[in-house]
This record gives C-alpha cells, sequence and structure tokens, in this order.
C-alpha cells in the first residue's frame, strides 16, 4: 500500500472518530433540559467520549480510534422549583450536568477536525491523480 492510500485510511479513521463524536455531542445536546419525573429520580448524565491510538496492522501505522464513551460523574446542578414533580423534600430539581456552551464548543472542534481530515483525503487523491498524470 502506498504512502498516500495509508495517509488517506488514517484520515478516515479521524472522521469516524470524529463523526461519533458529533453523536455524542448532539445526544447531550438534546437532552440539556431532561431531568427526572419523580422526587429522586436522576436527569440525563452528560456522555463523555474518549479517543487512544491504535496500531492498524495492516497500514503498519498508528491511527485512532474511540476508546469509550462514559458518563461523566461531575454533580448535578441544582434548581429550586418545588411545583415540579421531581422536586425533592426542599423544592430542588436535578438538573442535567450538560453546559450548553461546551457542548457546542466540543461540537465545533469536532466539526473542525473532520473538516481537517477531509482535506487530507483531498489532497492525497490530487496528488495520487497529479501522479498518474506525469506517469502517462
Amino acid at each position: 500500500m502506498d504512502e498516500l492510500s495509508k495517509s488517506q485510511r488514517i484520515a478516515v479513521a479521524g472522521m469516524k472518530v470524529q463523526a461519533e463524536r458529533l453523536r455524542v455531542v448532539a445526544q447531550n445536546l438534546a437532552n440539556a433540559e431532561s431531568v427526572g419525573q419523580r422526587p429522586g429520580e436522576q436527569p440525563y448524565r452528560r456522555k463523555l467520549i474518549t479517543f487512544e491510538s491504535a496500531l492498524d496492522r495492516e497500514l503498519g501505522a498508528e491511527s485512532v480510534r474511540v476508546r469509550r464513551v462514559k458518563e461523566d460523574m461531575t454533580p448535578f446542578p441544582k434548581d429550586l422549583d418545588p411545583s415540579h414533580p421531581a422536586a425533592d423534600a426542599d423544592g430542588y430539581v436535578m438538573k442535567p450536568n450538560v453546559n450548553p456552551l461546551i457542548e457546542i464548543m466540543d461540537m465545533q472542534e469536532a466539526q473542525r477536525s473532520y473538516e481537517a481530515n477531509m482535506s487530507t483525503i483531498s489532497v492525497a487523491r490530487e496528488m495520487s491523480q497529479r501522479t498518474l498524470e506525469l506517469l502517462r
């Protein structure tokens, strides 16, 4: 396998993990207001994604993959709302530990990384085409 093909496959792996990251961010944003319906019931807990580098034996190069998606164990913020069905004895409702601003920033970073990998694929494809044209 030539180096340009390797670089394309590595970039594809990068695009896959960033797409998964975008999925997790979208899930977090969609549930940013999901609270329990009964006292003591927990709200939505934010998800976190981690990556790891992995040796792709076929390529003979390091690539990236999703290590795991786990729950963010930071405490839930509380809002005073005694009329809510999930309010505790003191009138507080646990809210999801999702900060939409952080999620949007994470989404933008994932989008930029995805686009950078897409550019890498385009450049490698263009270089391959130019090489073929030179060989004709």
